[in-house]
């Protein structure tokens, strides 16, 4: 025999409807949640893949840059001529003249070895 409802209190198969509801939807909500922090760390997973990538690509290019600068730097050191330093184009150009002054070189020897030096 069915007991009368008490009146206010819910029975109890409406309570444990209710709780199974309750239930349901904060599983359902929880899902959600997970799910949404999972995309977010997977796209900021990538986010940082993608700005590694770029950071390593620029390193790479600065490393190339570095590299043809010094090529660069290696070919016009090769290209131009190496001048005598200044010191030592005076020394020679005053040995020139002691020898010519000892009468060891005659003034055509001398203009020329001068013309020699000064051309580089």
């Amino acid at each position: 025999m069915r007991r009368p409802a008490r009146a206010g209190r819910p029975s109890l198969m409406g309570t444990m409807a209710r709780t199974a509801v309750i239930a349901g939807t904060a599983t359902a909500v929880s899902g959600k949640v997970a799910a949404g922090q999972q995309a977010k760390a997977a796209q900021q997973q990538t986010t940082a893949a993608a700005q590694q990538a770029v950071f390593d690509s620029q390193a790479q290019l600065t490393e190339l840059q570095n590299q043809v600068a010094s090529m660069q730097t290696q070919q016009a050191a090769a290209a131009a001529p190496s001048a005598p330093p200044a010191g030592d184009l005076i020394a020679q150009l005053e040995r020139l003249g002691q020898l010519k002054a000892a009468g060891i070189l005659s003034d055509a020897e001398f203009e020329a070895a001068k013309a020699r030096l000064l051309a580089g």
